[in-house]
């Protein structure tokens, strides 16, 4: 295993998240992407002593890193599980309803980027992994050396967005009947030799990488569920704050946002007042992007998109 104090997480509009969930100091909170604890850190210096804060995280690394501030700090309390499950936990725990607020941070953290061994990065050589939990699921060289070609075609376009999407699946399917895939850097060559079209200060592979990483990780699917569980536990009156880094995941959590503030689509001839239309959250404010000055300092924050919500009475 990798020392764990070769890699560090700069944590991400941390300030603009902690403000937006408006914390009250005696409050229950939900960190549901505990990553290296950045946010919930700044959450807890927030919470009096009686405050409370769940922590949730698929990563074995970021487990570690949370039952260690969980012996620090009596408040905590870490959970090994996706934030799609948190209704189900907090159900378990006699806290559903009770949550004054939800963060999300979503994506891939810089130690998981940054660490050969987990192979999210085609900027490092590593086993081709991709797993948020190394421990279960398909590795991502178990699905690219097993995949139909329109199969690995339709990942890289739905969740990579690569526009050569079937012309990446051809090189690919057809390089690992010579040789099947183990590394990183091997992918990518392939990938790169592949794509027609390089886009500027961008890696050729990055929306192959990206495509692959979410389909391995469920990252979507786990994101629709943990909007709609984040929902179900807050208080009312308990803010939502979620972070994006790429247009799905922005999409997804703002049309989420945008469909519960209205409230279900009704047919337009409906002798119904807009005010008796059952809404299950008020938006609050504007999607917040990171100043220039953090940008400059990390660049990974450069895409990053940060909005919150509010659970009505």
């Amino acid at each position: 295993m990798t020392a764990p104090n070769l890699y560090t997480h700069t944590s991400v509009l941390l300030d603009e998240a902690i403000e937006g969930l408006a914390v009250r100091p005696g409050g229950l909170y939900v960190d549901g992407t505990f990553g290296r604890g950045g946010h919930s850190r700044a959450l807890l210096d927030r919470l009096s002593a009686q405050g409370r804060l769940l922590g949730f995280d698929k990563d074995p690394e970021a487990i570690r890193v949370g039952a260690e501030l969980a012996a620090e700090d009596g408040r905590f309390v870490v959970i090994q599980r996706s934030f799609a499950d948190m209704a189900e936990e907090l159900r378990q725990r006699g806290l559903h309803g009770q949550v004054d607020g939800v963060l999300l941070d979503l994506g891939v953290s810089s130690p998981q980027l940054d660490d050969a061994e987990r192979g999210f990065s085609f900027m490092h050589d590593g086993p081709l992994d991709m797993r948020m939990d190394p421990t279960s699921g398909q590795s991502a060289a178990d699905w690219i050396n097993s995949a139909a070609e329109a199969d690995i075609a339709t990942v890289l376009k739905e969740y990579g967005e690569e526009r050569y999407a079937k012309r990446l699946a051809r090189a690919i399917v057809g390089r690992r009947a010579e040789q099947l895939f183990t590394r990183t850097a091997d992918l990518a060559e392939v990938v790169k030799v592949a794509n027609p079209a390089w886009e500027k200060h961008k890696h050729p592979a990055t929306r192959a990488f990206q495509g692959i990483r979410i389909f391995i990780n469920r990252e979507l699917d786990d994101l629709a569920e943990g909007l709609k569980a984040a929902l179900d536990v807050l208080a009312p009156g308990g803010r939502l704050v979620v972070i994006s880094f790429h247009s799905l995941e922005d999409r997804m959590v703002k049309q989420f946002m945008r469909r519960e503030a209205k409230g279900a689509p009704l047919p337009r001839d409906l002798p119904i007042r807009a005010a008796d239309i059952e809404v299950s959250i008020n938006l609050v404010g504007k999607a917040i992007m990171p100043s220039a000055t953090e940008t400059a300092t990390n660049p990974r924050a450069r895409s990053a998109v940060l909005r919150i919500a509010e659970k009505r009475p």
